[in-house]
């Protein structure tokens, strides 16, 4: 078991140590015994997103330290929403939907915390447990009554609301309220000593602090890592706009290991040193490995290897690498179909007779499919447009014009590409 020190200094290593209370009074309290920690989940969706795997795996090495983790879904903060980092209020969820939620998120925890029974077993609560029969004035007197309004209107999620037009309501006011009376609880039935998260949560983290101090008479702490931005400024976690979820029926297992993939190479250390169980070292010499051979993505290859393994079991890594070597240029013809059947899955895609297919003028479909806008489009550039990796250009001069038989890999598949990134596999039924 590592000492105190050893743990701190490991998560500086990792980038995963922005703010902390009382450093030295923490690492003591490291050195005294496993210590109970955790860090909470609002089941605002049905499933975490990569953003939250952070936290989750700070969780999990405090557990491989020797620590117990606790992962807290807000059954209860969950009705409420979160204001910080957010300009404007969340929309309420039904109790329907946030028990469901709750369950997929709770099944998500698991996965990924070890809770197999030992002194390092990990733990998942949920908040709404013991606070949805508080009542209003229970509130108030043992909650309310400890907090000072000066002490909140300086927390920065509140100050950054404030200033907007559209201020804050009292229900996200007192948000910060319930996330320290779960602290209070946690420490005070759970031996829970550290609460984990990311940096936009110090706040709130402070204000439990503060309140276990004053009913509890106890020092308790709190442990704050920095959220992860990519080299571009843009936050990491978002594609096209859209989250990348843990759940695979809301981010294909393949989507995430092309996400990955497809990163800047100076996002590639950080990720791996942050999101992987690899060791420090390991993580330096990949990424020296990588700037030595850049064309290779031999780092992104890895860092995508290791976190959708690391979500979805190694299982899918295979045919998912197959899938994606296609894309990369790597010849059909030599694909197998369990690799092509995976592509259809997502790339868009077109059914349609086999016989149709044969002898017909590929022209009319790229035209079809929308990899073109005319007809006249692709004869201006016949290069730039290819069936299984091979233009129509160099089709036409060896008098392969229309469609074969043999164009049908596997009897069944024909990739359709224009220029490098735009695709469309036709599937013969």
């Amino acid at each position: 078991m590592p000492t105190g020190a050893e743990l701190l200094e490991e998560l500086e290593l990792r980038g995963l140590l922005q703010d902390s209370t009382d450093r030295d009074a923490l690492i003591k309290r490291l050195d005294e015994g496993p210590i109970g920690l955790y860090c909470g989940f609002d089941p605002t969706a049905d499933s975490l997103h990569i953003g939250n795997l952070q936290s989750i795996m700070l969780l999990r090495r405090f557990q491989l330290a020797g620590h117990r983790p606790i992962a807290l879904v807000g059954g209860a903060t969950g009705m409420i929403g979160d204001p910080s980092g957010r300009s404007d209020e969340r929309q309420f969820l039904d109790t329907e939907v946030l028990d469901a939620n709750r369950s997929s998120i709770g099944a998500q925890l698991t996965q990924l915390l070890d809770f197999e029974p030992g002194e390092s077993c990990a733990r998942l609560v949920d908040n709404r447990d013991w606070t949805e029969h508080m009542s209003v004035l229970d509130f108030l007197r043992d909650v309310g009554k400890y907090a000072t309004i000066n002490t909140m209107l300086a927390k920065e999620s509140v100050k950054t609301r404030l200033q907007r037009e559209s201020g804050i309501s009292f229900t996200e006011f007192s948000y910060m309220l319930l996330q320290a009376n779960d602290f209070l609880e946690l420490h005070s039935h759970h031996q829970c000593d550290l609460q984990v998260a990311g940096s936009d949560q110090w706040g709130n983290i402070t204000a439990g602090v503060d309140l276990v101090r004053r009913r509890a008479g106890k020092a308790v702490h709190g442990l704050t890592a920095p959220l992860i931005v990519r080299s571009d400024g843009t936050k990491f976690g978002k594609s096209e706009g859209e989250n990348l979820w843990l759940s695979a029926e809301r981010t294909s297992p393949f989507r995430m290991y092309q996400y990955l993939l497809n990163l800047p190479d100076g996002d590639v250390e950080q990720l791996l040193l942050r999101l992987t169980l690899l060791s420090v070292q390991e993580c330096r010499q990949i990424s020296t490995d990588h700037a030595a051979a850049p064309g290779e993505r031999s780092g992104q290859r890895r860092l995508a290897r290791e976190l959708t393994s690391l979500l979805h079991g190694p299982a899918v890594i295979e045919p998912i690498e197959a899938a994606s070597a296609v894309l990369f240029g790597a010849p059909i013809s030599e694909a197998d179909e369990s690799a092509l059947l995976l592509l259809s899955g997502e790339l868009p895609c077109t059914h349609l007779p086999l016989e149709r297919l044969i002898e017909s003028d590929p022209v009319e479909i790229l035209v079809s499919v929308g990899l073109a806008k005319s007809k006249g489009e692709i004869r201006r550039n016949p290069a730039g447009y290819y069936v299984n990796q091979v233009s129509l250009q160099a089709r036409t001069e060896v008098g392969r014009d229309a469609m074969q038989g043999s164009d049908a890999l596997h009897a069944k598949f024909i990739l359709l590409q224009r220029g490098k990134n735009a695709y469309h596999l036709l599937v013969a039924d």
